[in-house]
């Protein structure tokens, strides 16, 4: 399966929020309650979603279909919204997304990257190489609060090293 990622823009809004709703559904069930993952993927993109996608976010494609997400912060260092197509999990988007991200940060002459792992995520993460075992609280704009787990990882010079 060959993957291509590029900058998302606006177009691909839509895309990308049923792509992290059904992710979230699919993933997260079991981790969070029912009710905790309803508000979670409740709505439409507001405007606001639709800047953000257009700033920020970065799309895995797939015959021409957008199936993985990602998001990084090039002042932050700060990695969120990986997200792949339920049906695709386990196909290598979701690294392969996290190799582009980490590629972008060491372009950007960040050192460190951080990010708030669901529950059922961080097994991936670690693969990715990055540590964190404490659980904290993920204060959302919806009004919840989600257990979550905050990571870091050292950008090395190659911008991506993945452990084994």
């Amino acid at each position: 399966m060959e993957v291509t990622i590029r900058k998302a823009v606006a177009k691909d809004a839509v895309s990308i929020w049923e792509i992290r709703n059904a992710s979230i559904r699919a993933q997260c069930a079991g981790y969070y309650s029912d009710k905790d993952v309803a508000i979670w993927t409740d709505g439409v993109p507001t405007e606001r979603f639709v800047q953000s996608v257009v700033d920020k976010w970065h799309v895995a494609v797939v015959a021409r279909a957008i199936v993985g997400t990602g998001v990084i912060d090039c002042l932050t260092g700060h990695i969120d919204g990986v997200f792949v197509s339920p049906d695709l999990m386990g196909h290598g988007i979701g690294t392969a997304m996290m190799r582009h991200l980490q590629e972008i940060a060491a372009r950007c002459g960040l050192e460190n990257l951080s990010l708030d792992s669901t529950l059922n995520a961080a097994a991936f993460y670690r693969k990715c190489g990055f540590t964190g075992e404490r659980i904290s609280q993920y204060h959302s704009p919806r009004g919840i609060s989600l257990a979550c787990i905050p990571m870091v990882k050292r950008v090395d010079s190659a911008g991506y090293s993945e452990t084994h």
